[in-house]
């Protein structure tokens, strides 16, 4: 038995969406994409969603939108995916790393306070703006974030990768504050385009200027002007890129979300079963879910427990325990990764000891199998193996 670590979710509603628009003849950012943002902002309870050709390229244009670039700081998790990172590399910005909790590897609350009170003593730049990332589909803290937003003066711009689905206290990442969030539709994540981004918000100027830095600088889009049947090009003021999404992985886009709801039970139904399945093994910690939190499991992530062990002690078991695991053809992943380990951030980062629980975190957490098709077979090999590995 072979158990993928994940596999996309396609029917023939899928396929035939992807035909439609090679059929109608218009393929780059038309009435497909504009039908894909509505759903998506619709869905969010905002007034505004951008796509994109990425996440991360959704990151750089909100970044940038917010006034972000050279001699600015952002502040980001130390535990995420590099994007993150690099989008704030991309602006001009440097990032400033804040350490994680450890329960629900997003970033520490009490350790950002701590860093802008700090900012404040030492009469250090503050952050222009701090990125939550809802790591593995779980919403950061809002609240507070929102309430050191206010105090300090900085912006929220919300890396919500893997989070379509997830809500915090009934809202929905975009709609906690006057900036945004960023989605990805990546084949990993809860619904897939191939690649593509979107940007969630009720700030009209910040979607009006990703908008047109999206598509190379142009005030109105090629499907606009072709509706107001503008036969000029546009004046292109600005400096701009080309972040734009197809109309096929936006049609694409279109019959996924239409099963968004299905596919988030499903997860929720696999990772509920986990928890029960795994909650006997004392060596292995199951991901923490808040009251209040809707998660969407885009990643089932466990933890190894360090009991006395050093971070690169526990991150020498998970290694052996992935290699058990695959020979018994159980795809695994780690969680994620601390980036100021990564051999980019490494040399000019806070050193490896500035963020510990990130540091923990980058060598014990495994991401196990968790997909919408998965059997109780494939879940119950994968539970197998675990109980006879032992930790």
């Amino acid at each position: 038995m072979k158990v993928p670590l994940t596999r996309p979710y396609f029917d023939a509603a899928d396929f035939a969406a992807v035909q439609a628009p090679l059929e109608a003849g218009w393929l780059v950012q038309g009435p497909r994409v504009a039908a894909f943002e509505k759903r998506i902002a619709g869905y969010c309870g905002v007034t505004q969603a951008v796509a994109t050709s990425s996440c991360t390229s959704a990151l750089h244009l909100t970044l940038l939108a917010a006034g972000v670039g050279p001699g600015d700081t952002v502040a980001v998790p130390a535990f995420t995916y590099v994007a993150t990172a690099n989008a704030v590399q991309h602006a001009g910005a440097r990032p400033v790393f804040i350490d994680i909790d450890p329960q629900t590897f997003n970033i520490a609350t009490n350790a950002l306070q701590r860093y802008l009170e700090q900012c404040v003593r030492q009469r250090w730049q503050r952050p222009k703006v701090v990125i939550p990332v809802h790591l593995f589909g779980l919403c950061a803290d809002m609240d507070t974030l929102t309430r050191l937003g206010r105090t300090h003066a900085f912006t929220l711009i919300e890396d919500a990768a893997c989070a379509l689905g997830a809500s915090f206290k009934g809202k929905m990442p975009g709609a906690f504050s006057s900036s945004a969030a960023c989605f990805s539709f990546h084949p990993r994540k809860i619904i897939t385009t191939g690649e593509g981004g979107m940007i969630v918000t009720n700030n009209t100027g910040l979607a009006r200027q990703a908008r047109i830095q999206r598509d190379h600088g142009a005030d109105l889009s090629d499907h606009q002007r072709h509706a107001a049947d503008d036969q000029e090009l546009p004046a292109f003021g600005q400096l701009g890129f080309n972040y734009r999404m197809t109309d096929i992985q936006a049609g694409l886009g279109v019959s996924q979300f239409d099963k968004l709801e299905a596919i988030l039970a499903l997860r929720r139904e696999r990772a509920q079963q986990y928890d029960r399945l795994l909650g006997e093994l004392d060596w292995l910690l199951p991901p923490y879910v808040p009251p209040g939190y809707r998660h969407t499991f885009q990643s089932y992530v466990c933890r190894l427990m360090p009991n006395g062990r050093s971070a690169k002690e526990v991150g020498m078991q998970r290694r052996k325990l992935m290699t058990y695991l695959a020979r018994r053809n159980i795809a695994t992943r780690p969680g994620c990764h601390a980036v100021p380990l990564l051999g980019y951030y490494r040399d000019d980062g806070p050193g490896p000891d500035a963020c510990p629980e990130a540091r923990m975190a980058h060598h014990s957490t495994i991401t196990l199998p968790l997909f919408p098709q998965m059997t109780d077979q494939q879940q119950h090999h994968v539970v197998k193996a675990l109980r006879a590995f032992g930790g």
